[in-house]
Order: structure tokens, then C-alpha cells, then sequence
């Protein structure tokens, strides 16, 4: 299964491959960016607002930037996400 690890990190984009194993959950939590969260193997429930949705091998989910939301594994699961950070244009 191996650990979460930061694949990709610049300053617009970051990849990183998130291990969540069954029954732990990430609390509420929310990032800049739009997001990807793709299932790589296992089942994970990601709720925001007042909803939740699970994912499992091969299925993907999107979220806006600064969406709220937490995950929670139903089985040992590996997920790839990806967030896309507005890039900072310099004020002259």
C-alpha cells in the first residue's frame, strides 16, 4: 500500500499520492485550488456540503477551489490528487 507521498509540487500545481486505509478519516478541510481526486484501488467516501459520495477503482470526482470536504476510507484505499492553483500574476 506504502505511504502518502508528494509526487508533483510547483507553484500552480501539486500532485500527490494519498493513502487512506479503511476506517480513518481526513476531517473537513479545504485548498485554494480545484481539485481531482481519482481512486487508484480501494473505496473512499468524500463528503462536502450536505452530501456524500463514494469513489472506488477508476472513478474520479471534482471540486472547485475552496470546496470543503473530508474523506473517510471504507477499504484501504490509494488516491491520486491533483490541485491546480490559480497562477499569481506579479503587481507592478
Amino acid at each position: 500500500m506504502g505511504k502518502t507521498a508528494a509526487i508533483v509540487k510547483s507553484g500552480t500545481f501539486e500532485a500527490v499520492r494519498l493513502v487512506v486505509l479503511a476506517g480513518v478519516e481526513i476531517p473537513s478541510h479545504r485548498v485554494d485550488g480545484a481539485v481531482t481526486l481519482q481512486c487508484l484501488s480501494g473505496r473512499t467516501v468524500i463528503g462536502f456540503e450536505n452530501q456524500e459520495v463514494e469513489i472506488g477503482a477508476g472513478q474520479w470526482l471534482y471540486l472547485e477551489g475552496g470546496t470543503p470536504h473530508w474523506l473517510r476510507g471504507i477499504d484501504d484505499s490509494v488516491i491520486m490528487l491533483t490541485i491546480l492553483f490559480s497562477a499569481h500574476e506579479d503587481l507592478v
